[in-house]
């Protein structure tokens, strides 16, 4: 096992080093450091002098990745790649344009992401496979049939529809929680009642057929009918072994999920007004700050390979057969 784990991290040593070039080229070689002074200081009327004292108040007039002028190691590290780029391996994100660390602004904003994104994944995966399980259960029913409508229904309206349509009816016209907004302590709850209950209606469809999909392909296996034939009750083989057999691809699923725990969503912070990683993410875009944005890509990567490598070891738990060397 531990073998094994040390290897998946080596793996995942070069994908981030790839994730980190590729989103430096992005933003410094396609997207120059002249193109991004215009852009926050204007197309139009902008002086060189302009350009030039706002790349080195942001340390953009370096060369990008080596510096023939300097002398020792500084030749690499005297670069806008070590000290925009390469940095970001040991946790340092450098500033935002306001002057604000942005490594500080992460931590303090994780909170209200997790506030949300944890519940709605929780409550969320409960719901789905509980209903995923009933619809296996009645399979072949009208239950199924209008159950299997309702998801199509579901997964085919936008997301921006729950939220809009929630702020409307249960802010707006009921007045039960606020439209937005976040306060902390016992308070807080008022503010995420309502994002938590749209995230889960909104991932109902989508999430429910592909579980009814694996429970019926297992359904459909000789243990089930060696399971049926020792007597066993339709919802002890249901939940005794389909279910077991079936958190394979369950776990395979839910980690693309794992990444927006901690980077929260982005409709849902910015039309309720969470201070979470999410909305942080998109005033960032809109602000055109691209120290941010890189931050956040490259955060979103580390949680995701993360992801994957936590779902491989849980494969053993769920799964006796297999073992990792």
């Amino acid at each position: 096992m531990l073998a094994y784990l040390v290897r998946r991290l080596l793996y995942a040593l070069p994908i981030l080093i790839g994730v980190n070039l590729i989103t430096f080229a992005l933003f410094f070689v396609v997207n120059t450091p002249d193109d991004m002074a215009r852009m926050q200081l204007g197309v139009k009327r902008v002086t060189p002098e302009a350009i030039s004292r706002w790349k080195a108040e942001r340390g953009y007039d370096k060369p990008l990745f080596i510096n023939d002028e300097a002398i020792g190691s500084a030749v690499f590290t005297d670069t806008i790649f070590f000290s925009k780029s390469a940095r970001m391996f040991a946790g340092d994100f450098g500033r935002a344009e306001d002057g604000r660390d942005i490594a500080r602004e992460i931590v303090s904003r994780m909170g209200p992401s997790l506030a949300i994104a944890l519940p709605t994944f929780i409550v969320g995966l409960l719901v789905t496979v509980s209903f995923a399980l009933l619809l296996t259960f009645f399979r072949a029913s009208y239950l199924d049939f209008w159950g299997v409508v309702l998801c199509v229904a579901m997964m085919s309206i936008s997301g921006l529809f729950y939220i809009i349509g929630g702020q409307y009816l249960v802010s707006k016209i009921w007045r039960l929680v606020p439209i937005s907004g976040y306060g902390g302590g016992l308070d807080a709850w008022k503010f995420l009642l309502l994002p938590v209950l749209i995230g889960v209606l909104s991932g109902i469809g989508s999430s429910t057929r592909w579980y009814r999909t694996i429970f019926l392909e297992e359904i459909s296996r000789d243990y089930v009918r060696t399971a049926r034939a020792k007597g066993l009750s339709e919802l002890t083989v249901l939940f005794r072994h389909v279910l077991r057999n079936a958190l394979i691809p369950i776990l395979t699923g839910v980690v693309v999920v794992i990444p927006l725990l901690f980077m929260g969503s982005l409709l849902t912070e910015s039309f309720f007004g969470i201070p979470g990683l999410g909305s942080y993410t998109i005033d960032a875009i809109n602000a055109q700050d691209f120290a941010v944005v890189r931050a956040m890509v490259f955060i979103g990567s580390v949680m995701y390979i993360v992801g994957l490598i936590l779902t491989d070891l849980s494969y053993t738990f769920v799964d006796p057969r297999i073992r990792f060397n």
